[in-house]
C-alpha cells in the first residue's frame, strides 16, 4: 500500500515520533534514574518477600554509561543498612539484593548474633530487629573480615536462609546497581522503604 505524503506526517506526527520519544524516554529512565527489579527468595525477609515488586534509584549512587567508560558521579555514598541491589559477585548476569553493611577499610564481624562493625556494636533499626548467624568463611566467630579497597559487605536480613557475603565475600564497587527505595506490588504491599537508623557506637563486650 502506498502511503502519500499527507498520510505519512500524519503518522509520524501522531505515532511513530511519540512512540519513538517514549522508548527513548524509557531506556535514559532505565539506565539513569530507575529500574524495577522482582524479589525471588526470602533472604530479605520480613523486610522484602518473594514476589514483591521493587524500584531501584540508580542515581543515588552513580551509574554507568552503557558501552563506555564514564561513570554519572555518585550523589551519595551507601550507608549502613541501605537496601542496595547489585551483580553478584560469583554468578554472572545475576542481580541480588541485600543490605549494605560496610565499605572498604571498615572490618565486619558477627558474635552472638550480634553484628559489630569497626569492633563497634551496630544498633537502632532495622538492626535490633535481626539476629546474625555466624556462618561461611566470612562470618565466622574468629575474628573480623576487613573490606578490601573497592569493595563492601553485605548481608540478609533473613540470616539464616541468606547467601551473602559471609560465603562469597565482598562485592566490587562497580558491580553497585542503586538502593531499593519503594515497592510498587503487589497493592497490599506497597510501601517506601524507610531510611535506616541504625548506626555504631554500641559496647563490643
Amino acid at each position: 500500500m502506498k502511503i502519500d505524503k499527507k498520510t505519512w506526517n500524519y503518522l509520524w506526527i501522531e505515532w511513530v515520533k511519540p512512540i519513538m520519544v517514549a522508548a527513548i524516554l524509557a531506556v535514559i529512565i532505565r539506565t539513569f534514574v530507575v529500574q524495577p527489579f522482582k524479589i525471588p527468595s526470602n533472604s530479605m525477609y520480613p523486610t522484602l518477600k518473594p514476589g514483591d515488586r521493587i524500584f531501584v534509584s540508580k542515581f543515588i549512587y552513580g551509574t554507568h554509561v552503557p558501552f563506555t567508560d564514564i561513570w554519572v558521579p555518585e550523589w551519595k555514598a551507601p550507608r549502613i543498612g541501605d537496601i542496595v541491589v547489585f551483580r553478584s559477585p560469583v554468578e554472572k548476569n545475576k542481580y541480588l539484593v541485600k543490605r549494605f553493611i560496610a565499605g572498604e577499610g571498615e572490618t565486619v564481624q558477627i558474635k552472638n548474633g550480634e553484628l559489630f562493625v569497626n569492633e563497634e556494636s551496630v544498633i537502632g533499626t532495622p538492626f535490633n530487629r535481626f539476629f546474625y548467624y555466624n556462618r561461611g568463611d566470612y562470618g565466622s566467630k574468629n575474628g573480623g573480615v576487613t573490606v578490601p579497597e573497592g569493595k563492601f559487605f553485605v548481608l540478609g536480613d533473613n540470616s539464616e536462609n541468606s547467601m551473602d557475603s559471609r560465603y562469597w565475600g565482598f562485592v566490587p564497587s562497580n558491580n553497585l546497581v542503586g538502593k531499593a527505595f519503594v515497592i510498587h506490588w503487589p497493592i497490599g504491599r506497597m510501601r517506601l522503604l524507610s531510611n535506616p537508623t541504625g548506626d555504631v557506637g554500641g559496647d563490643t563486650a
